[in-house]
Order: C-alpha cells, then sequence, then structure tokens
C-alpha cells in the first residue's frame, strides 16, 4: 500500500491550511516515514478559535432547528461511508492495525453520526410544577465552543466518538489529532465540509502536544475540554481547566480485570481474551490487562492463554495478521521495559515477552505473565501493549479485592455461569462497565467511562450527549388578574 498524497494540511475554519513546520508520520509496520502533516502554530489555533466563536454567536447549528442537524448529521455519516475506501489505507499505514480493523472504525465512525442523529432532535427539558402563580421549565442550551483531545489508538472513531454528540447539541468543535496518527482523521473534515457543516463548525489541528494542547486547553473562549489519553497529561489539562473551571470529561485508560470462576465457559473466555488484550496489540484503554482466575482452573486457564498466544500470527496489517504493530518506538520499548520489570519483580513469564529480532518495525510479542501479585507494578500499572497479567484466587470476596485492588476503575469483567457470581461481581466491581462472559459486548448505545484515575464524564449512549449541554432553568411569576 502507498499513500497518495505524502503531505497533509490542517482543517482550520473551513480551509485546508499549511505550515513552514512539519511533523514526519511513521508506518509501524516498518518505520519508514511515509509521509508529513503540517504542524499547527499558535496563530492556527487563534484562527480555529475566532471561527468557532463566530459559528457559535452566529447560531449557525444551535439556532436552526434541530431536525435540520439532524439530517445534517446523516449527509456526514453518508459521506463517511462513502470515502472510507480512500481513508481505510492512511488507517493501516500510519496505525499499523488490521486493514478488516479499519474498516470497522470508519464503520464505527459514520454508524455515531448516524446514532446522534437520531438523537439531535430529542434534547428535551422538563416543566416543573411550581402553582398557579408561576410557569416553571428547563431548557438544554449548547455548552459553545468544545475542545477536543483525540488518541492516537482510534484516532478517528474516538473523534467521531465525541464530535457527533457535540454537533447534534450545536456546538462548535475544536479538536487536537494525535502527532502518531492524524492523517486518516482529515477524512472527517472532508465529510463534514462535503455535508455542509458550517465554516468554524470544526476545525483539526495537529501539532506538538504541550504546544498546541496546551494553548487549545488555555484559551480563555473556549467552554469545554474532552481528553482520552493519559494520567500525567489529563491531570495538566485539569490543571489548565480549573483555572476557569472549564466543564471537561477524562477518559484516562485502566488496568482491566476480568474474573474468571471455575464453572466458566473457557471457550467463550480464550475469545475473549484475544479481543480484550491481543486486538490492536493490547493499544485499548479498556483492555483486559489482569486475569483473576479461580485456583482450582489457574493452570488450566495459564495453559489454553498461552497456547492462544503462542498461536498467533505476527505481521501488517495489511496482510490482517492476529497481531500487529505497537505504533511507535517509544511505545516498543515502554512495553519491553514493562516486561523486565515484572521478571525483576518476580512474576513468571510463560511466553513472548521480547521484540521479535527478525522483523522490522514496532513488533511486540504476545506476552502472558503469571503469578503475579497485587503489589507488583504489571498488577497496577496500565502497560497498553498485548501483555496479560494472571493472579490466582482463592474465595469470591477475594477476587473483587483483586480486581478493585488498583488505582483505576475504567472496566470489568466476569466470567461464570452462575448468575449469583455475576449479580454479586456487577455490585462489587469499581468499574465504569462489568462486562459478563463476554468482553466488550456494549457497543456504542453503552455509555462508557471510569471512577478513581480512569476519569470521569461518560462517552457513548444517550449520557454523552448531556456533556455537550447545559441545563438552564426559566422561572416565571404570573401576574394576578386585574380583575
Amino acid at each position: 500500500m502507498s499513500a497518495k498524497n505524502n503531505h497533509w494540511k490542517n482543517f482550520i475554519a473551513g480551509q485546508w491550511v499549511d505550515s513552514v513546520e512539519t511533523l514526519a508520520i511513521e508506518n509501524p509496520a516498518t518505520g519508514e516515514i511515509f509521509a508529513t502533516i503540517a504542524s499547527a502554530t499558535v496563530s492556527d489555533v487563534e484562527a480555529a478559535v475566532i471561527a468557532a466563536r463566530n459559528c457559535v454567536n452566529q447560531g449557525l447549528l444551535s439556532h436552526c432547528r434541530p431536525a435540520e442537524r439532524t439530517a445534517l448529521m446523516l449527509r456526514i455519516a453518508h459521506e463517511i461511508r462513502a470515502i472510507a475506501e480512500q481513508a481505510v489505507e492512511l488507517v493501516v499505514l500510519e496505525n499499523g492495525k488490521r486493514l478488516k480493523d479499519a474498516k470497522d472504525e470508519l464503520a464505527e465512525a459514520a454508524r455515531y453520526f448516524e446514532y446522534y442523529a437520531g438523537m439531535a432532535d430529542k434534547i428535551e427539558g422538563t416543566s416543573i410544577p411550581l402553582g398557579t402563580d408561576y410557569v416553571d421549565y428547563t431548557v438544554y442550551e449548547p455548552q459553545g465552543i468544545s475542545v477536543q483531545i483525540v488518541p492516537w489508538n482510534f484516532p478517528v472513531s474516538i473523534c467521531a466518538r465525541s464530535l457527533a454528540p457535540a454537533l447534534a447539541a450545536g456546538n462548535a468543535v475544536i479538536v487536537k489529532s494525535p502527532e502518531l496518527t492524524p492523517l486518516a482523521m482529515t477524512w472527517l473534515a472532508t465529510a463534514c465540509q462535503r455535508a455542509g457543516l458550517p465554516t468554524g463548525a470544526l476545525s483539526i489541528l495537529c501539532g506538538d502536544g504541550p504546544t498546541i494542547g496546551g494553548a487549545l486547553v488555555a484559551h480563555a473562549d473556549i467552554n469545554q475540554i474532552v481528553f482520552t489519553g493519559s494520567v500525567p497529561t489529563g491531570r495538566s489539562i485539569l490543571h489548565a481547566a480549573a483555572e476557569r473551571a472549564v466543564p471537561s470529561v477524562m477518559e484516562l485508560g485502566g488496568k482491566s480485570a476480568a474474573v474468571v470462576f471455575a464453572d466458566a465457559d473457557l471457550d467463550q473466555l480464550i475469545e475473549s481474551v484475544y479481543w480484550g488484550i491481543f486486538f490492536n496489540a493490547g493499544q485499548v484503554c479498556s483492555a483486559m490487562s489482569r486475569l483473576l482466575v479461580e485456583r482450582s482452573i489457574y493452570d488450566q486457564v495459564i495453559k489454553r492463554v498461552r497456547d492462544l498466544a503462542v498461536g498467533l500470527t505476527l505481521g501488517p496489517g495489511i496482510d490482517n495478521c492476529d497481531l500487529t504493530p505497537l505504533a511507535s518506538a517509544g511505545q516498543q520499548r515502554q512495553v519491553l521495559q514493562h516486561c523486565q520489570q515484572a521478571v525483576a519483580q518476580g512474576a513468571r513469564l510463560v511466553t513472548g515477552g521480547a521484540t521479535p529480532k527478525s522483523m522490522p518495525g514496532y513488533f511486540f510479542e504476545p506476552t502472558v505473565f503469571c503469578d503475579v501479585s497485587a503489589e507488583m507494578d504489571l498488577f497496577q500499572q496500565e502497560v497498553f501493549g498485548p501483555v496479560i497479567a494472571i493472579t490466582p484466587f482463592d474465595t469470591e470476596q477475594q477476587a473483587w479485592e483483586l480486581a478493585n485492588g488498583t488505582d483505576y476503575g475504567l472496566v470489568a469483567g466476569i466470567f461464570s455461569k452462575d448468575i449469583n457470581h455475576c449479580l454479586r461481581g456487577i455490585r462489587e466491581l469499581k468499574a465504569g462497565q462489568v462486562f459478563v462472559n463476554e468482553w466488550y459486548a456494549g457497543g456504542i448505545e453503552t455509555p462508557f467511562g471510569g471512577t478513581g484515575l480512569s476519569g470521569f464524564g461518560r462517552e457513548k449512549g444517550q449520557e454523552a450527549l448531556y456533556n455537550y449541554v447545559r441545563s438552564k432553568n426559566v422561572a416565571i411569576r404570573v401576574a394576578a388578574s386585574p380583575d
């Protein structure tokens, strides 16, 4: 595969804008640079904010009938589907993921616009009875300018995940795209442009994170921040947001655990292990990075997970191999360091734990550790790679304590045929979402977000729409009759 364009621009206020400085984009399957993108400047940030403020002040989205926003959203979804075959090449090249998964990501992006199109005309207030002397009601108004900082692992779908409800609610949006994987996101701007999105309603900028992201979140004229990424960056953004009390949505990753009881369907479990930790090379915030297994089946599960891992094919995403590369050399080094530290702390390496010597690019072997205790860093820290930690438990209460034994709380899972195990676990597990007998059992309709260091606020589903509006109460005193 080869990119049809080797230089890309930023989308600012309805225009494609170049820059003197550029960022190089690598193919993680080979480590080779295959394209560049204009590196945005602080002046570009200012231009994007001015255009967004003009859009908001003129009510280009917020003042039109909600049914018109519904029609616009459906047109955007149609345009995304129309360009998917062109955009999928970039998703594979810059991200390294499988061709089939790249196609799914673009289809999911379109689905977000279709889903929230159906909600654009259903943002309804309430009437509050205060007696015959008053009329009281609430209305929902757009936040205004929403700044959205998108991660590199699923850039197109995660951008659509927050962009769609924001536009449906009538906001203007400025997106900071990731330096590693910004190219395919430009097709979202193209789709919105072709669908007739008003000027200023969307800008997408790529540039140095601290400089461009920092300028956006600190700008005095923005009204909301949506961030998906690491805890340290999230903390920095929240400090900036706190200066002006800007409402924020934070999705900061996790260290999610699946609790496996002795009566679990192991075939079902192993399928979920693949999707939970080896899909997208484990670069998923809600990955199944910990497996807590009842002791009576502990050795059996270790063998089944090992057999899965050693049977996976490694290779470029275009070949639809089971395990694709990590996103960058830095990510590869980080995963290797986690594995070396796990061995040093006494975890038992079952398989993997190294970079394949015969392969170019940023691949990492599918890795299984067992006998991982709760005090080890591998149990506590997010690896963001194809590395699973397996830990035994003896009692149900111990299982819940182990699952809750980190600072994170994004998702959790339970594998059991006993409904009582499942219902007790749903109650006990501290997570924003609980999967039962299938990892990633939800969809775009199901709210997603965490507790603790996993962040706050919810993406996806109907709940997400209310991130992008603020409630206003109206109380009217009815004058007494002149009679």
